[in-house]
């Protein structure tokens, strides 16, 4: 498989799946892939810091420069700012290659606010980890702290090819030449089992390069579904398209669950998902919240057979402001494996939000502050749209 060739909207075939719950797994999975990887290894992250989680992936991330495994490692130049010059001075010295995604106001182009938000881990071109996580103590098992509740997809085969080729380019116009994928790759492809084989497909939204796959996706999921949707995301807005779409397939009586974070990390971010319960609630959607800590997932189920699960959040941030990556998974086998999982966590950690408990919790000066809250983040969306087509004409 080439890196010229079109990636975007096609299902691929040639794949093993696996779920991946956050934390403890995530983190041993990631380690495995690096302590393992022989040729090559690309890291893009939105937050990376350099506290005991960040310091032991980069460790193992060094260990594998001294294998002479090429490694290309891009973080967000405004959520990982925090990095320490040290840590990264040190990266580099070990020959890790490593740079900051467009810090905020510092771009050459200038676009306010764009963002590196997606999770993406590549390994040798046939190993890859897509999902929620950053690379901090929070979406870690700490000693005495769980982690945010996250998940990732990882995968093996010709959609981590792919991700190995948008990967690749961010880097074609730096130097020294970006590392082509192994002469073995296609030999490896053909020994994934048939009965093993996994429709993958890779759906990108970049709204500065005109990709807005993820946002269709979500589009077609509400259009078409026929029995059932299962949402979980962290920072639930959806557009009015995207709602109008799914208060539609609720009056079709499609059965849709949404579980969204009880505790927030960004309160009026969460005031603002309220103001929407009304509306939800209005059209029989069961609305659920996550009680342990942060939720921090964004996954979507429909019908038992479709997942899509990444790093882009139902809102309109990802839309619009941000490079996002998601994997869509089409097997029975595997979204059902997904939804017990989810259902589990429906029953076991969640509270459910009905019309009667959410009157009772909110009075009129908590219906206020959603409102407020709401019409604010709509109109920091709008002038940051605004800004970003003045700068593109500009």
């Amino acid at each position: 498989m080439s890196s010229g060739k079109k990636i975007d909207n096609y299902y691929t075939t040639r794949n093993k799946v696996k779920l991946i719950r956050g934390g403890k797994e995530y983190f041993t999975q990631l380690l495995l892939l690096i302590n393992s990887a022989q040729y090559s290894i690309h890291l893009q992250i939105y937050i990376y810091l350099d506290d005991e989680t960040g310091l032991m992936i980069g460790e193992a991330m060094m260990n594998a420069a001294k294998r002479n495994v090429q490694i290309y490692f891009i973080a967000d130049g405004y959520a990982s700012r925090r990095m320490s010059k040290s840590f990264i001075e040190k990266l580099q010295n070990s020959g890790i290659h490593f740079k900051y995604f467009e810090p905020f106001f510092k771009s050459k182009h200038f676009y306010f606010g764009r963002r590196l938000h997606r999770k993406v881990f590549v390994a040798d071109g046939k190993y890859a980890l897509v999902g929620g996580m950053n690379i901090t103590n929070r979406y870690n098992d700490m000693p005495d702290t769980p982690a945010w509740l996250d998940f990732a997809i990882y995968v093996q085969g010709e959609a981590a090819v792919q991700l190995f080729n948008i990967c690749t380019d961010m880097w074609k116009s730096d130097k020294p030449p970006i590392i082509q994928l192994p002469n073995d790759t296609e030999h490896f492809l053909q020994e994934i089992p048939q009965t093993e084989y996994c429709s993958v497909r890779l759906r990108r939204n970049d709204w500065i390069k005109n990709k807005n796959e993820i946002w269709r996706s979500y589009f077609e999921l509400f259009n078409q579904a026929n029995k059932s949707v299962i949402i979980m995301c962290s920072y639930f807005l959806p557009g009015k398209e995207l709602l109008n779409r799914l208060s539609k397939a609720a009056k079709r009586d499609v059965q849709i669950k949404i579980i969204l974070a009880g505790p927030s990390d960004v309160m009026i971010a969460k005031y603002a998902e309220r103001y929407l319960y009304s509306q939800l609630l209005k059209n029989n959607i069961e609305i659920y919240e996550y009680q342990p800590n942060v939720l921090h997932a964004k996954l979507a189920i429909t019908d038992g057979h479709w997942v899509t699960l990444g790093s882009y959040n139902i809102n309109n941030i990802s839309a619009l402001a941000s490079i996002e990556v998601n994997l869509e998974v089409r097997n029975k086998v595997f979204a059902q494996k997904v939804q017990e999982q989810i259902e589990e966590i429906i029953e076991r950690d969640c509270t459910r939000i009905t019309s009667e408990t959410y009157k009772l919790t909110s009075g009129f000066f908590q219906r206020l502050r959603q409102k407020i809250s709401y019409y604010f983040i709509k109109i920091l969306i709008t002038l940051f749209r605004f800004h970003f087509k003045r700068e593109i004409k500009e």
